[in-house]
Formats: structure tokens, sequence, C-alpha cells
């Protein structure tokens, strides 16, 4: 790859960290455990994996570098869910951990314009959608409410 192609690339890569940014901070504000870095970190390798398969072997057909992004997002989006056991907690951070993998490959293609409005939908679905629903919110915020209380019958 030569000097000027690998200066194009880390701009992209730059660009989908801070898109991946956008998306990792409403994760941040509630306090998932999958927040800023985390998609961060999807963003740029989504990018990154995506840009080699376009630009370091271009015999090669890119379209099975980026199944296997999709297929790895999804065990990293799973272990996120696991983690719960009995209830399914964190779908939507999966889901957004996903999306930001997707806003990653389509920096990496070039699709800058479409990675950027794809970070504009996420972040309305994860950040205004969210106060839309008022019942699933006072039933997160008793819960917690909940797990911060000490258990006065173990006493």
């Amino acid at each position: 790859m030569s000097l000027e192609l690998q200066l194009q690339v880390s701009l992209q890569l730059v660009l989908a960290v801070i898109l991946s940014t956008v998306i990792g901070l409403d994760r941040e504000r509630i306090g998932s455990d999958a927040g800023v870095r985390t998609h961060m970190l999807v963003g740029l390798g989504a990018s990154l994996f995506t840009l080699l398969s376009i630009h370091a072997f271009p015999a090669a057909d890119p379209a099975r570098v980026a199944a296997q992004v999709v297929t790895g997002i999804g065990f990293l989006g799973a272990g996120a869910i696991i983690q719960y056991k009995r209830d399914v907690h964190q779908l939507t951070t999966a889901a957004s951990i996903w999306a930001t993998a997707a806003v990653g490959m389509a920096v990496g293609v070039g699709a800058w314009f479409l990675a950027v409005m794809a970070t504009l939908v996420a972040w309305i679905v994860l950040a205004l959608i969210r106060r839309l629903e008022p019942e699933k919110r006072l039933r997160q915020e008793a819960g917690e409410h909940k797990k911060t209380q000490p258990d006065e019958e173990k006493r």
C-alpha cells in the first residue's frame, strides 16, 4: 500500500472511531458494560478489516471478510447478552455493537455519508426513542432502586 493510500485509510479509520464514539456514548451514559471504548474499538476494527480486504488483498473477495466481520461481531454481542444468565439484558447494547460494526464497514468501503446517516439514526434510536418508553424506564428505575436497597430479610 502506498503512503498516500495509507494516509487516506487512516482518515477513514479516524472517522469510523468518531462515529462509533457517538453510538458508544449513549451506552456509556446508561452504564452499560459495553460502553464507548468497546464501540470505538468495534468500529475501528470493522473498518480496518474492510479496508484491508479491499486494499491489501485486491485478488481476494472483500465480501468474504465482510461476512466474517458480521459473524465475529455476532459472537461479541452474544457474549454481552449471555453475561446475565436468567434475564435478557444488554440486548440493545448487543444490537448497537452490531450496528457500530456496520458503520465501521461503511466507512471502510468509502460510504462516508451512509455511515454518518446510520450513526445519526442509531443515535436517534438509542437516545431519543428511549424517552418515548416511559413504562420501560420506570420498570428499569424500580429495578435499579431494588438493587441499591439493602436486603432487610438477610439481616
